[in-house]
């Protein structure tokens, strides 16, 4: 399994506290929620490679 990045995130209050409960809802911490999030729109807009198209866990 390749490394995960780490990187300083500043986000809204009120954003950080939507994700959370939404996280929560889809039983996932927050960081592989955002992380679950950003896949789907990078595989939704076609900048997703083939070779890294999987479901967050898989790792």
């Amino acid at each position: 399994m390749a490394k995960k990045k780490n990187f300083p995130l500043r986000i809204d209050p009120e954003l950080y506290d939507i994700l959370q409960r939404w996280a929560k809802d889809e039983f996932r911490s927050v960081n592989s929620h955002v992380e679950f999030l950003l896949r789907e729109s990078a595989k939704k807009a076609g900048r997703l490679p083939k070779k890294h198209d999987k479901k967050i866990g898989e790792d």
